[in-house]
């Protein structure tokens, strides 16, 4: 396994500060961010011009300039927005970040499955998170019959034909309807093995998931991961549970955060996901994805990429 970098994580470089700052610290793969999801405006990469080849010249260039591989496209967002032309944006993002992949030889691209409305419509997106009121008993189940798994059904069909090459990988967590590995598992009749799985562990550690029982289920669909931890906060959780209306940003109130690798988990339970995942098939970039709200970007990468480092040590030394 080497190590990543996500460059939404380093969003206040330019994209050759951002190559220059990971070659300086030996690392060589780099997830390049296009989606409707993240800093505003994009700071690495604009699509608007990214579809012409000497734009696509450039980006090679300088990453052959500063030794890094281009390992994923990322195009996070709601491909299944209720609001259309959010919809049409996130789906035209992951859309050109597929062709970007094929045009720079790259065969990973990550995204969510999306969170459509309910039956009755709306502009927002409704999260089935849930099935104890006569009301929601059913929303799982009418979203992934009329939304999601037709989506992903013609999407897997779609990359088959133009980018045979390219697996999928989406990305699990609470607020979009594929967030557990019993939602995965609903979804596999609907998709072929070019959508698979972005292993984080850390949207799986808030929720009271062991992510080695994830890889333990679906080990050989994994195909991404992000490097990133979860800090709980036992006292918190009494009071509040881990669910709450506010975003985890405030790290003196939240019940969790995410958290720099190393920082919620220690590095015996990182080499024994670890070690799961490569028995398991998966031996490729552990990138890492800053969200720590303690630190800034570089802090927060760095202290990840030492996190990274000692427990991949550690699984090297073991093997």
């Amino acid at each position: 396994m080497r190590i990543g970098v996500f460059s939404d994580s380093l969003a206040k470089l330019g994209r050759r500060d951002l190559f220059a700052w990971c070659a300086k610290r030996g690392i060589t793969d780099i997830e390049l961010g296009v989606g409707a999801w993240g800093p505003w405006p994009r700071p690495h990469l604009d699509l608007v011009t990214v579809g012409e080849r000497a734009e696509r010249d450039r980006l090679a260039g300088q990453l052959r300039e500063y030794g890094i591989r281009l390992g994923a496209v990322n195009a996070a967002g709601n491909l299944l927005h209720p609001d259309p032309a959010k919809r049409a944006d996130a789906q035209a993002r992951f859309k050109a970040a597929v062709e970007l992949a094929v045009a720079m030889g790259v065969d990973r691209v990550i995204t969510m499955s999306g969170c459509p409305a309910g039956a009755a419509g709306g502009a927002l997106g409704v999260f089935p998170c849930w099935a104890t009121s006569a009301d929601d008993e059913r929303l799982f189940t009418w979203q992934l019959e009329h939304e999601v798994g037709p989506f992903w059904r013609q999407t897997s069909d779609w990359l088959a034909q133009e980018a045979p090459e390219v697996m999928v990988c989406l990305e699990m967590h609470p607020g979009v309807t594929i967030f557990s590995s019993a939602g995965f598992e609903a979804l596999l009749p609907y998709i072929g093995r070019n959508v698979g799985l972005n292993m984080d562990p850390s949207h799986f550690w808030w929720q009271g998931i062991d992510p080695v029982t994830v890889v333990e289920a679906f080990g050989d669909r994994i195909g991404w991961s992000h490097g990133k931890d979860t800090i709980l906060y036992p006292d918190r959780i009494r009071r509040h549970g881990v669910l709450h209306f506010a975003p985890p940003a405030d790290p003196s109130q939240a019940p969790w955060h995410f958290a720099s690798v190393g920082e919620g988990h220690d590095d015996a339970t990182w080499v024994t996901l670890f070690n799961a995942m490569r028995a398991a098939g998966y031996d490729g970039v552990i990138s890492i994805e800053h969200e720590d709200p303690r630190y800034d970007g570089e802090e927060g990468t760095q202290r990840s990429v030492d996190g990274l480092r000692r427990a991949l040590g550690r699984l090297e030394a073991a093997a």
